[in-house]
């Protein structure tokens, strides 16, 4: 992917960082396989299932920790890139994209992002129509 000078497409509400990690989350969160409840069985005859749910849930509590501590303007900022992903704005509307976001009523950002089943892939395209990627990005360093 080609460098380019981040003035030529502002996305200045939130680091492209977080929403990577965002990303790295939601893909462990959507890719564990649910597996089977917990009960009296042995792991190794059940696939180890029961133990990935209880990894799956950890993952969820972690995403959904992080999500929650974002500021107003970048949980504004992800809804934003989300719609963008979804191709219901275009990358030069971002400041309109951005506010309708912040006027967003549809309960809490955490579990709207999250009710995207493709909520990894979405925000991937989000940030290549900025002409970005997650790639030698380190995920989770804060700015």
């Amino acid at each position: 992917m080609r460098r380019i000078d981040v003035s030529e497409r502002p996305m200045p509400e939130i680091n492209p960082a977080k929403v990577c990690f965002i990303i790295e989350k939601a893909r462990e969160l959507f890719s564990e396989d649910v597996g089977a409840d917990p009960d009296a069985s042995n792991p190794a005859d059940d696939g180890e299932r029961s133990i990935l749910a209880g990894a799956n849930a950890s993952v969820r509590r972690e995403l959904v920790q992080f999500i929650k501590d974002l500021n107003v303007d970048e949980a504004a900022a992800l809804v934003a890139l989300a719609w963008i992903g979804l191709g219901d704005f275009e990358p030069e509307e971002w400041k309109r994209a951005v506010a309708e976001a912040g006027e967003r009523s549809e309960g809490p950002t955490w579990k709207y992002l999250l009710g995207m089943p493709l909520l990894p892939d979405t925000l991937e395209d989000a940030l290549s129509a900025f002409g970005r990627s997650c790639e030698g990005i380190e995920s989770g360093q804060e700015e």
